[in-house]
């Protein structure tokens, strides 16, 4: 079983999001999302590091508002940057030498079924890098000016998602070429450019990525889902429901 360190970026300044509150923050059931999201890693036996990479103004709140949320999942915190690609390079500074793959997620990204976290480590292990990612099921237009310029074939397009997983050296090299003059996206991007393949593995549009205000409400109701599938075939212990 390969070691994992999971990197979540939650130094984004969310400004599609609205109101006071930058989108980790929020809460779905009086939970922060970027809780949600850390505790998809933190219990499985692969992870042995869980890096969260939040914006240096936060990073003093952060450490003192949730000191025993950090303390108890032994999260390390570090100052992250403007772009999101900014911040997985402060985090890879910080992943322990022990790691043998690098896990990138999205702090804003809750809803991942333990199974999509399986796949992707094992491919990531057997490939060196690969992703969870989403078949484009709708019509796709491509716009200029307001106007529909092409109708897209949608074969063999995906919605690219995380988590996104890396042999340790396979995504340090690649940040390392990362230049000036690009500003990637995603972390699949960096690792393309510096030329390695990278594997999909097919995901759903459950695994939404929260954006707007608007997506809480999906998030909320998609765990709740998701929740009431663990139940249908996992017995509850008598002491489930008072964790968190």
């Amino acid at each position: 079983m390969a070691k994992v360190a999971v990197v979540i970026p939650a130094a984004g300044a969310g400004k599609r999001f609205g109101g006071d509150v930058r989108k980790p923050f929020a809460k779905i059931d009086n939970r922060p999302v970027f809780i949600r999201s850390i505790e998809l890693f933190v219990n499985r036996p692969d992870v042995e590091q869980v890096i969260l990479a939040v914006s240096p103004a936060d990073y003093d709140v952060v450490k003192e508002k949730y000191a025993a949320n950090l303390m108890f999942m032994g999260i390390t915190l570090v100052k992250g940057g403007a772009e999101r690609y900014q911040s997985v390079a402060a985090a890879l500074d910080a992943v322990s030498e022990e790691a043998e793959l690098v896990c990138v997620h999205d702090a804003v990204r809750p809803c991942v079924l333990p199974s999509w976290i399986d796949k992707v480590f094992e491919q990531a292990g057997k490939r060196g890098a690969a992703i969870l990612a989403a078949p484009l099921t709708g019509t796709i237009k491509r716009a200029a000016g307001g106007k529909i310029v092409e109708t897209v074939s949608r074969e063999g397009l995906y919605e690219a998602q995380t988590p996104q997983v890396f042999r340790k050296e396979i995504l340090v090299e690649a940040y390392a070429g990362l230049g000036d003059d690009f500003r990637p996206t995603d972390d699949a991007q960096v690792v393309e450019r510096a030329g390695h393949p990278v594997a999909i593995v097919e995901a759903d549009r459950r695994n939404i990525k929260i954006t707007t205000g608007g997506d809480m409400a999906l998030a909320a109701a998609i765990l709740k889902d998701f929740a009431r599938q663990s139940r249908k075939v996992t017995p509850r212990g008598p002491f489930e429901e008072a964790q968190w």
